[in-house]
């Protein structure tokens, strides 16, 4: 989904505002949709089950010992190339993405992608160049699964690109090959709408906050139009997290794009940003334009919500 686009100063981890930092014990102020006018302020204990799905994992597993290591491996990683870090928010998010709700299949256990036929669907296009680069780090920490490994990678570029702490537990397993593999179709069709969304990400479980919250996402990385088709960055900062994605949906003026590629929006005045048919959608749908009103106005609600969404969404089908 990326390609080479020289990244923008990143914003260092160490720099990063206590603010913008969420917890990975706690979340507080969490934002719940309540009816269709607004939105009400709740506090959630991170044991309540909808938050904490990990729960099963042992202690023992917690961040620490040998995944200092590994931070120091793609703290190097990221060093070497920043676009790597959306790359591998990318692999983290569709390696869980393929969870089901109903029957518990997919989901970030199993690390099923490594494997074909999920390893070639159409969404997961590129993502072999990601899971190639961590060969590396699974073969110095051969005692740690490629399920961990890719979803902590995901988790960790969001803080080396300057985001908040995202909640993340080690003991996910890996799946013999042919074993677990979902079928193709289960991640969101970026040339569709918002009904779309709702089926994608309610079939895992989120609501309308949250789909908003994990589509923040596009604040980093951009489109390679040679793998998804599209092409273009949604900001100028690919490698820094910020509220940037919610800003220019509501400031700038969007146009469709004059190419034979698939439909997609650049920015009147530079045409050198973009938008993909499934951004354009929160900011049509009433549901989903409050949240993104919500996150452009605030950045720190924007970080602590995006945080505990990412956590959710990597922690699918542990359980």
């Amino acid at each position: 989904m990326f390609r080479s686009l020289r990244a923008a100063p990143i914003i260092a981890r160490r720099a990063m505002s206590t603010a913008s930092a969420v917890p990975k014990t706690s979340v507080s102020g969490v934002a719940i949709a309540a009816g269709a006018g607004a939105a009400a302020l709740l506090t959630v204990s991170a044991q309540a089950e909808w938050y904490n799905p990990l729960s099963w994992f042992s202690s023992d597993n917690a961040v620490g010992g040998e995944w200092d290591e590994v931070k120091k491996d793609l703290e190097k990683i990221f060093d070497e190339e920043p676009n790597h870090g959306p790359f591998f928010v990318r692999l983290a998010w569709h390696c869980a993405g393929s969870f089901d709700k109903t029957d518990g299949t997919g989901g970030s256990n199993g690390a099923t992608m490594r494997f074909s036929p999920e390893a070639d669907h159409g969404g997961n296009a590129g993502l072999g160049i990601a899971r190639d680069l961590l060969e590396d780090v699974k073969a110095k920490h051969p005692d740690l699964t490629y399920a961990d490994i890719y979803t902590f990678a995901g988790a960790y570029s969001i803080e080396m690109m300057g985001g908040p702490n995202i909640p993340w537990k080690a003991g996910r397993t890996d799946a013999a090959e042919g074993e677990g593999v979902t079928p193709d179709g289960r991640l969101p069709d970026a040339g569709l709408g918002a009904e779309h969304l709702r089926d994608v990400f309610y079939r895992m479980g989120f609501d309308d906050r949250e789909i908003v919250a994990l589509s923040g996402a596009h604040s980093m990385g951009f489109c390679h139009d040679d793998r998804s088709g599209f092409s273009g960055p949604w900001t100028e900062a690919p490698t820094t997290f910020s509220n940037l994605y919610f800003n220019y949906l509501l400031d700038k003026k969007w146009v469709l794009k004059n190419w034979e590629g698939p439909e997609q929006f650049v920015d009147a005045e530079t045409q050198t940003l973009m938008m993909l048919p499934t951004d354009m959608a929160l900011t049509s749908d009433p549901s989903f334009r409050r949240h993104v009103d919500r996150y452009s106005a605030d950045s720190n609600v924007f970080s602590s919500e995006f945080a505990a969404a990412f956590g959710k969404l990597l922690a699918l089908g542990t359980n």
